[in-house]
């Protein structure tokens, strides 16, 4: 109500007669036998009813504001500085990875979130720079979600998992190679029954970073997941660049409280070539005897026949392990050393690896 309003009312009471307030101030119990009166029982029943009515209007004051504010932002990220040693090359330092996200939510079931990284001159494009990684909102109502912006496609368990939660220090190159990775678009997902999660996407197909849609084509992708049992996950993969390939793939996932075993198969086909499928599998195994440690043993496998029809792009790894955690997950220590061999009959590319990840 404005000020104005207010004087109004005032100089209305004023402008009451005599009798008009009398039978105000008597309907009120403004008069002194009225007052008189609430010296009973009355005054009792309200000054027994004041705290009630206070308390119940307190909850709904609280209850309000909380449904209208929004939640406070949540500041996150990881840091990953790592030291290699391979032959003929020696020693190398690098910061591996250097993330830093923001998120938060509103009301009506929005949430978003925007994350950087920090590249240094060993990543990408051998310069200094800093890259956009994610930027979407999420709609979510039960068990239907909606998102829009840039961020990570529905495409193979291993690269939808966050690095920092991978159990080697790189992904393997099958799924560095053929998961397509970020992109800008919309995707929807959905969970029936806690057992099973529908996601599928349409997105530019340009890759990070890039609005145009230069070639006027899209790409489709499409993840199912089945959860037959509480420590057994497994996952379907598909998708399709509407103007010259298709990819597929499949994983499992077993997780118990001492035990991991996990592998994916990832295959791609080109339109109009006769020359097979790129293709490759991983299978990982780790173990987790103490809070601390976690031993791990994985083999890669890939063939890119699509390029190189002869196995000169043949790639084939061995990698040994152990991650430390000596202060919780936050905090882990990776050592391993990878055996590797590119091409038909083979080189040997081995690399020694140390690496300190700090997760906030």
């Amino acid at each position: 109500m404005t000020e104005a309003g207010s004087g109004e009312e005032e100089a209305g009471e004023s402008r009451r007669a005599p009798h008009q307030r009398r039978v105000l101030e008597t309907a009120c119990g403004g008069s002194a036998g009225g007052r008189a009166r609430l010296s009973g029982p009355m005054l009792v029943r309200r000054a027994l009813l004041l705290p009630v009515g206070l308390l119940l209007v307190s909850r709904v004051v609280a209850q309000s504001s909380s449904n209208s504010s929004p939640a406070p932002v949540k500041l996150s990220g990881y840091i990953q500085g790592r030291e290699t040693y391979q032959k003929d090359v020696g020693l190398t330092a690098s910061i591996n990875r250097a993330r830093l996200a923001v998120s938060g939510s509103v009301i009506g079931g929005i949430s978003w979130r925007i994350q950087g990284e920090f590249r240094t001159g060993s990543v990408g494009t051998g310069r200094a720079s800093v890259a956009l990684q994610d930027a979407y909102v999420r709609w979510a109502r039960k068990e239907l979600g909606v998102q829009l912006g840039q961020f990570k496609t529905p495409f193979t368990r291993e690269f939808i998992t966050s690095l920092s939660l991978v159990e080697t220090a790189d992904r393997s190159t099958v799924v560095d190679s053929l998961a397509p990775k970020r992109d800008i678009g919309i995707m929807a997902d959905y969970a029936l029954a806690a057992r099973t999660t529908i996601s599928a996407g349409v997105f530019n197909g340009e890759g990070q970073n890039i609005t145009a849609n230069t070639d006027s084509s899209a790409l489709g992708v499409a993840r199912v997941t089945f959860r037959l049992v509480p420590s057994l996950l497994l996952g379907v993969n598909a998708a399709r660049f509407v103007a010259d390939s298709t990819r597929y793939g499949v994983d499992a996932n077993v997780e118990s409280e001492w035990i991991i075993l996990r592998g994916e198969y990832i295959g791609q086909h080109r339109d109009g070539l006769g020359t097979g499928d790129d293709k490759g599998w991983y299978a990982l195994a780790a173990a987790q005897p103490r809070p601390w440690l976690q031993p791990v043993l994985k083999y890669e496998w890939f063939d890119r026949k699509g390029v190189a029809p002869n196995g000169a792009l043949k790639n084939r790894a061995w990698t040994g392990g152990l991650n430390l955690f000596p202060w919780g997950k936050a905090t882990r220590f990776t050592l391993e050393y990878v055996m590797r061999t590119v091409g038909e009959p083979g080189v040997q590319r081995s690399m020694a690896l140390a690496q300190a990840q700090v997760v906030f």
